[in-house]
């Protein structure tokens, strides 16, 4: 049985955990600058806990995913350079901090899946190293839409995935 739900701060080592596993996959596949030693940090965490915004994907009642969703819009977002955004007009949600167990395939498609059943346009971003992200993002139908810079200036590749429920537009 697959199911979604909100994190609760019982869960934090659980979380902490996958995010640790993560970290290591992320550094073995040659991205060990995204995520570094200790991001998310469970501080951030917390933050997401206490603001509903932190979910967990569960198989059989084991905890397989965790990610943010927030709808809204995203500071980061109002500047795109190198490109534009699929649909600047629609309210938007944006999935970060995805990460999985590793035990179950499928996980980043579970996930996309349930957020766009909760908005009419999806957003991601991530870091030019981050190769097996960028290759989830578009096996699961997201375009890449130009490039944003994360609050520290670094920069990102910007996602963008719109609701196939949407009537096409006729201009």
């Amino acid at each position: 049985m697959k199911m979604f739900r909100g994190a609760r701060r019982a869960d934090l080592d659980a979380i902490l955990k996958i995010y640790a596993r993560a970290r290591q996959a992320m550094a073995d596949s040659g991205n060990p600058t995204q995520w570094g030693d200790h991001f998310p940090p469970q501080e951030l965490l917390e933050e997401d806990i206490d603001s509903n915004r932190l979910f967990l994907y569960l198989v059989n009642g084991e905890l397989e995913g965790v990610f943010a969703f927030i709808l809204g819009p995203d500071p980061t977002y109002a500047r795109i350079e190198d490109g534009k955004w699929l649909n600047d007009t629609l309210p938007y949600g944006t999935i970060h901090r995805l990460a999985s167990a590793g035990r179950h395939p499928g996980v980043a498609a579970a996930v996309i899946t349930w957020c766009l059943e909760h908005c009419e346009s999806l957003r991601a971003d991530t870091h030019a190293d981050n190769k097996i992200m960028q290759h989830l993002l578009e096996e699961n139908g997201f375009t890449r839409c130009g490039i944003i810079h994360v609050e520290d200036g670094t920069p990102r590749i910007a996602y963008q995935k719109m609701s196939l429920t949407l009537p096409l537009r006729r201009d």
